[in-house]
């Protein structure tokens, strides 16, 4: 026998059982950017390895250490998208929606890192990112974590805490660069490897380090703010009223750098104590320059992602199941009459009822058999066509879940019957 082919590490199916989970998080997330006025944008999975060193920084953990790359045939640098912002920047580019123009634009799909596999975090994981380009003011940063806040409330998750920082214009960060990196060099026996293979090439990241080791050294370090002028300044500082007249909780966290080169002024996180380690679900922040770092006009852009299998682990301990789609009814059909007619009247029924979710039964089998896998099926009613309904033009209909009898229906009357179960279900 063949040895049995797996899925690669770090890389998983999602399974029926747990789709319908998954399709209430995407429609509710999709239904929330559509009423805010956000269009959808797809762009490709695979991109030029160039684009994310250019981007992101070649100086970072995911273009030194954690991004599929690889030669196609002619010899090209190929990378599997790590993140999705380098893309769309992209791709607006190459097909002239960034220039003079505002955009508000959103994608999901599968990102790749090569990372270690572990709960809420896998080498090809799901993000729905935002990206807007062209409003240079805090009010566009206020919509985006508004929108956020609203897409919390809607899937009922409420264990989420906003960090909020300001990063500052590049010519601020270059002035505090050069006494973080001074600070740091005063202390260089205290730093992990880590933190001293970056004090020269990315000192900020040093802030973002997550080994309790460093803690002290990081508390005392130099905060960016005593390096921000005016004008940033009063662009958090209207943000934060933003925030605050809205009803938006957050906390301010001087340590919050993100890890992408790009970003500048506001930066976000909305984080959970509910996973454990992995407990960032979403962030995101303003990231002016890249626009022009990618061979474009210099343009003002802000934009999040979130991480929908972290998001897909909350939702878990909610019970959804009231919310989540299931079949309305399950056709049992029993004899050679009742199946051919039995199709031909499910046809009549989805042509009707568009919305209405019915599964044929196909087969064959005892009735028995057939109630059995109508109840494995979640549908909450079972239509039964035998021979006998046939020839009195009626249909019997069971309830499967809840109480409720069998009543027999006449066929004339069943899509106003069932019309009624479509309006009501969840």
């Amino acid at each position: 026998m063949a040895k049995q082919i797996q899925a690669i590490r770090g890389m998983k199916d999602i399974l029926p059982q747990q789709t319908p989970l998954w399709q209430f998080l995407e429609d509710r997330v999709r239904s929330v950017l559509s009423r805010y006025g956000y269009a959808e944008i797809r762009m490709p999975i695979v991109e030029m390895t160039e684009l994310f060193k250019r981007s992101i920084g070649e100086v970072t953990d995911i273009v030194e250490k954690e991004m599929y790359t690889f030669a196609d045939r002619n010899g090209d640098s190929l990378t599997l998208r790590p993140e999705g912002t380098a893309g769309c920047v992209r791709a607006g580019l190459e097909n002239g929606l960034i220039f003079n123009q505002t955009q508000r634009l959103w994608y999901q799909g599968p990102m790749f890192r090569h990372e270690r596999p572990q709960k809420g975090r896998y080498r090809q994981f799901h993000q729905i990112g935002v990206e807007t380009f062209g409003l240079a003011g805090p009010d566009i940063d206020l919509e985006l974590i508004l929108i956020t806040a609203r897409i919390w409330q809607e899937l009922g998750l409420q264990d989420l805490e906003l960090q909020l920082n300001t990063l500052g214009t590049a010519e601020e960060r270059g002035h505090y660069r050069d006494q973080l990196i001074a600070y740091f060099r005063d202390r260089f026996d205290e730093l992990d490897e880590d933190s001293r293979r970056r004090l020269e090439s990315n000192p900020l990241r040093i802030l973002d380090s997550k080994n309790p080791q460093m803690a002290s050294v990081i508390e005392d370090a130099p905060s960016l703010m005593e390096y921000l002028e005016d004008q940033s300044l009063a662009h958090f500082d209207r943000l934060r009223q933003g925030l605050d007249g809205a009803g938006v909780k957050y906390r301010l966290n001087p340590r919050l750098v993100r890890g992408l080169d790009y970003y500048s002024r506001t930066v976000f996180e909305w984080v959970t104590e509910s996973l454990g380690a992995q407990g960032t679900v979403c962030a995101g922040g303003r990231y002016d320059g890249l626009v022009d770092q990618l061979g474009g006009r210099a343009t003002p852009a802000v934009g999040f992602a979130m991480g929908l299998e972290r998001l897909i682990a909350m939702l878990e301990a909610i019970d959804l199941q009231e919310q989540l789609p299931v079949p309305d009814v399950y056709l049992v059909m029993l004899g050679d009459r009742a199946s051919r007619e039995g199709v031909l009247l499910a046809e009549r029924l989805r042509s009707a009822l568009p919305g209405l979710r019915l599964i044929n039964h196909c087969g064959g089998g005892t009735f028995k058999n057939q109630l059995k896998r109508a109840d494995r099926s979640q549908a909450r009613y079972a239509l039964i066509l035998g021979e006998d309904e046939v020839a009195r033009q009626e249909i019997g209909l069971k309830p499967l879940r809840g109480e409720g009898e069998q009543q027999q229906i006449a066929l004339s009357q069943l899509e106003t019957s069932l019309a009624e179960l479509v309006t009501r279900k969840p």
